[in-house]
């Protein structure tokens, strides 16, 4: 098949469209090809990227006129099956049905609950702005040929309104930051760290307050900060000398700093988007082998306790996060064993490899229908 992947938001590396769908379907003989905002056309993991300009525009027109973009491209490749990612595609999908195109949307986060944390829309409007947009969202995707969800929570939103719907989690591809199996690495630093987008939301004060009530203790940071105010805040902290802010780095670097580290934090606070979610950055270190303090949500919990492979904690509490810490630097040998049998859980069930055969399978029974 000619496969068409679509995205507005993402980069063109990105791990989940384009390290993991695509190049599953590309090594599953198609031929894949991913339209998205990058400067100049190329040939990427075997993956056609077509790279379309971003205009400097206001959000509104930048999604009208990117979704023109788009379309016109998409349209261009003629592929088989097209599959798009983002909420604002939407529209360009109803128009590639409309011409008869085979289309997938992959519905990465359960978004009329996430608007609800929307910084940029006033809160006066985040309840009606939410309600408006998941019943555009539920009548739109009975018309598409397929949908692609990145949880079990959103794949239940859909059943009833399409008969293809799938969860394809956002797991671990096996071999990408696992190092060794020597979990014992002398060459690693007191320090615990967090990937992924950085906001108060996200666990950022809680974790910065957990340095007061640990000593010689680092917290590595890597991502980006959702918005100024909260970084410069946190700069200007006294604790901003126990932080190593690294920016947003490769999947080589993340490997490294991983390995370098003893805890790895997931301390999102009680959201509605965030308390269904399987966020990527969990399972990533416990592909690394290393033991996880995470927010004691129910979902979590079960995976964190059913293979004893971390701590879950109260994502607002610093001190509870600062004790659970504590206990895995100063218990090494147990903290370990936890690292080893988080990989083992990796290994057996939460890897990409498993999700992968999945996704295929599921472009098969598109193609078919």
């Amino acid at each position: 098949m000619r496969i068409c992947h679509i995205t507005s938001v993402h980069n063109y590396n990105d791990t989940r469209i384009t390290l993991k769908e695509c190049v599953s379907l590309k090594e599953a003989g198609n031929e894949v090809h991913l339209v998205t905002i990058n400067e100049k056309d190329l040939k990427y993991k075997g993956i056609y990227i077509h790279g379309l300009k971003r205009k400097r525009q206001s959000r509104i027109k930048r999604i009208i006129s990117s979704s023109k973009q788009f379309y016109k491209k998409a349209l261009e490749i003629d592929a088989d099956i097209y599959h798009f990612h983002d909420p604002e595609l939407i529209p360009l999908g109803k128009k590639l049905i409309k011409k008869g195109k085979k289309v997938i949307y992959d519905v990465h986060e359960d978004v009329p609950r996430q608007i609800m944390s929307k910084y940029w829309i006033p809160n006066n409007l985040r309840t009606i702005t939410s309600k408006v947009f998941e019943v555009y969202e539920n009548n739109s995707v009975k018309k598409f040929s397929g949908i692609i969800t990145a949880t079990p929570h959103i794949k239940n939103r859909f059943l009833d309104k399409n008969k293809h719907v799938v969860d394809i989690k956002n797991y671990p591809i096996l071999n990408e930051l696992f190092i060794s199996k020597k979990y014992i690495n002398p060459a690693k630093e007191n320090s615990m760290i967090y990937i992924g987008g950085i906001s108060e939301k996200r666990g950022l004060f809680t974790m910065v307050n957990a340095l007061n009530k640990l000593s010689n203790v680092q917290l590595k940071l890597a991502g980006t900060f959702s918005n100024d105010k909260e970084y410069q805040k946190v700069k200007k902290s006294q604790k901003w000398d126990k932080i190593d802010f690294l920016g947003f780095i490769g999947r080589e670097e993340i490997r490294e700093n991983l390995n370098k580290s003893k805890v790895g934090l997931v301390v999102l606070h009680p959201l509605a988007s965030y308390k269904d979610s399987l966020p990527i950055k969990m399972f990533e270190y416990m592909a690394a082998g290393l033991p996880v303090v995470a927010s004691s949500f129910p979902l979590w919990e079960e995976i964190i306790i059913k293979n004893n492979c971390g701590i879950c904690v109260n994502p607002k509490s610093s001190q509870e996060i600062a004790e659970a810490v504590r206990w895995i630097i100063e218990n090494p040998i147990k903290s370990n064993e936890m690292g080893k049998r988080g990989r083992m859980a990796i290994e057996k069930e939460y890897n990409w490899e498993i999700e992968s055969l999945r996704l295929i399978e599921f472009y098969n029974n598109i193609k078919d229908d």
